[in-house]
């Protein structure tokens, strides 16, 4: 990169230049990241880095260093007091980088110009290798998408084979999973105190390696099959799985224990609670440019930036459980919703920067119509061990009130120097379909909102499918809701006199669909003059309901064999049924 033009306000060195233009000596805390640096709460590094800085802490960034050189890159900054902390990114990096066909992506979002081959494969390993052989003795802490998704024994789709937990391959010293904002700053708080890392083991949502353990740690956590007899046996692996998934899906949670390798014991602690309203609302106040780093002044743009430079979020978590959904394995099925106050703050503060083009592109979070809907009783909530609030039946203890949303949306709308305000994020449609619900009437005033005020012209959707066998393996609600949605949305449009279209969203090759499914699907929607352009091919990603199925062939749920289309040429012939 070149030098770096100052022309806005830089706060996070990402060279020795910068360090000392802040006049620092050292940095406390120096986060190494696969995405170029974004300065945006859409960004996960970005987070963290003014989470940190919030707390005192003096970060430093390295985004996308060279791994292929002589390793300058990870040198720039010298050797922070505290720790390394590193991330492959806002996406897990094989993801990033391969097709569902295994072919090699030719761009990348989060690089300038979308520039692919700025990040290795398997970018946590590679960078926590790295890092430990350059600096021994400084410790280093994972995080991110990749290191939620890899953290215990996993099926890799790339490798086709199972890998232990990512923790033991990149041989850093710790891994915070999740949305780690609490366990980050306690960590760094501990090791300034003169902590050992290796005598850190009482900080929620971490996990390290020991060689050794012992029956307090046992009877504390839950103790998974170890990686050999996941080797050794399918379902072993995949009942291991549904053990780790019941668990995770309760809001309070145990630890697990599970043997890597004959001296290698993964132990990692249960979660914080989710985030309050009040500790969401200070993360998204903390002063973000929302820009990219200033050393990206002369560079091109950066695609997923773009994208988003404009968007705002509204709330973490989902509780649609979807089989193939690697959203809630990372951010939990619980939803933590910022007050309608700092949402409107910060639509102030987009409004008056300067170049906005008066669009807001999204208000929204993994789903966009989840806004503060939350357990009525959240005691029945504390070991519920459902992936899905909302399958197969809408769960009678949730609150699904939509009308924060319709007030969110109502008062956003007036703010001065917005002039449109369309969700971009997909919406569970079947939570406003329920005819069951008492909030029926809110619902159908939600829709009606949406679709006549905050459509861009196009609304994505994910059906997934139109067969029953199919959904059920994906938890997904029957074809017949979709059917209803798209009449309720082709009604609104005709009664507003707008010409909007509907994205429907499906997946060819899922486990459980045949080529017959896949040709069912097509004559349903050709009935329905429905003729979808967003048919993607199944992607097993790691630590999914659905990646655990394509592996083993099973269902550790219904304890039922399920046929798996593994052949490419045959994948291509189910995704083809649209293209023929």
């Amino acid at each position: 990169m070149s030098d770096t033009n100052l022309s806005i306000p830089m706060t996070f060195p990402t060279n020795q230049k910068e360090l000392k233009l802040l006049g620092w000596g050292q940095c406390d805390i120096i986060l190494v990241s696969g995405d170029a640096f974004v300065d945006h709460p859409s960004f996960g590094i970005a987070v963290i880095a003014r989470v940190l800085e919030s707390k005192g802490f003096k970060v430093g960034i390295i985004p996308q260093p060279n791994w292929k050189d002589d390793l300058r890159d990870f040198k720039k900054l010298g050797t922070p007091r505290l720790f390394f902390g590193v991330s492959s990114g806002n996406m897990d990096s094989m993801v990033n980088h391969y097709t569902a066909h295994k072919r090699l992506r030719s761009d990348d979002a989060y690089t300038p110009a979308g520039k692919a081959g700025f990040r290795p494969d398997y970018a946590l390993t590679i960078y926590g290798r790295i890092l430990k052989d350059i600096f021994p003795e400084t410790p280093v802490v994972i995080g991110g998408i990749e290191a939620s998704l890899r953290r215990i024994v996993h099926y890799d789709y790339w490798s086709d084979q199972l890998k232990p937990s990512v923790l033991a391959d990149s041989k850093a010293d710790m891994m915070v999973y999740g949305m780690a904002e609490k366990a980050i700053v306690r960590l760094a708080r501990q090791i300034q105190e003169g902590k050992a890392i290796q005598d850190i083991v009482d900080i929620p949502q971490t996990a390290w390696i020991s060689s050794t353990i012992d029956s307090s740690t046992t009877s504390n956590h839950i103790v998974l099959q170890p990686y050999k007899s996941c080797l050794e046996s399918k379902n072993v692996f995949s009942e291991t799985f549904k053990i780790f998934e019941e668990e995770s899906n309760k809001l309070i949670q145990q630890g697990f224990v599970q043997e890597q390798s004959a001296s290698e014991f993964l132990i990692m602690n249960p979660p914080f609670p989710p985030p309050t309203e009040r500790e969401m609302d200070e993360i998204y106040h903390l002063p973000f440019s929302r820009k990219p780093h200033p050393r990206y002044n002369s560079k091109d743009a950066i695609p997923a930036y773009d994208m988003i430079k404009d968007s705002v979020t509204i709330h973490r978590g989902c509780f649609g459980g979807c089989s193939f959904c690697a959203l809630t394995v990372h951010q939990g099925k619980f939803i933590s919703s910022r007050s309608e106050k700092s949402v409107l703050r910060e639509l102030y503060q987009i409004a008056a920067m300067d170049g906005f083009k008066k669009h807001i592109s999204d208000l929204g979070g993994p789903s966009a119509n989840m806004y503060r809907m939350s357990g009525i009783n959240m005691r029945l909530c504390h070991q519920c061990k459902r992936s899905s609030c909302i399958f197969p039946a809408i769960c009678p203890n949730l609150n699904d009130n939509p009308k924060p949303l319709i007030n969110l949306y109502e008062n956003a709308s007036n703010i001065q120097h917005i002039k449109k305000i369309t969700i971009g994020s997909g919406i569970r449609y079947d939570i406003h379909i329920n005819k069951k619900s008492k909030h029926f009437a809110a619902h159908t005033q939600y829709l009606e909102q949406l679709i006549s005020r905050h459509v861009s012209g196009k609304l994505k959707v994910a059906p997934e499918h139109s067969e029953t066998s199919v959904l059920q393996h994906m938890r997904k609600p029957g074809f017949d809701s979709f059917i209803e949605f798209k009449n309720l949305f082709d009604r609104i449009n005709t009664k507003h006199g707008l010409k909007q279209i509907l994205i429907p969203y499906f997946i060819s090759s899922h486990p459980g669909c045949t080529l017959q499914d896949m040709r069912n699907l097509k004559k349903k929607l050709d009935r329905q003059r429905v003729f979808p352009d967003q048919v993607q091919d199944f992607m097993p990603t790691p630590m999914t309901l659905s990646s655990v199925i394509y592996y083993s062939g099973y269902d550790p749920y219904s304890k039922n064999k399920v046929f798996v289309e593994r052949i490419l040429n045959l994948k291509r012939q189910q995704k083809g049924v649209f293209f023929d």
